[in-house]
């Protein structure tokens, strides 16, 4: 069989659970609030201020930033045990 054909079969990573969709959904959710504060910060500055504005957006960034570790760290764990369990990984 071709490399590249073998390849296609390969099962890359797991299949995604409900509990790492809602994950993923929650920190794409994260990153796309963060774009609009960032990206709006003029109109939401007159509502509520400019330190207010600085507040959130970084209260924003590290959330997503954690948000992202403990994401990828289950989506690490889930792949390697499907691996393991599909007898792919060395």
């Amino acid at each position: 069989m071709p490399l590249w054909l073998d390849l296609l079969r390969t099962p890359m990573a797991a299949p995604e659970t409900s509990d790492l969709r809602r994950m993923r959904r929650t920190w794409q959710a994260l990153c796309i609030l963060l774009a609009l504060v960032v990206g709006g910060g003029g109109p939401l500055r007159q509502w509520v201020g400019r330190p207010a504005v600085a507040a959130v957006a970084l209260a924003l960034l590290v959330g997503t930033a954690l948000y992202t570790a403990l994401y990828l760290a289950r989506k690490q764990r889930a792949d390697t045990a499907y691996l393991d369990q599909l007898g792919e990984r060395e």
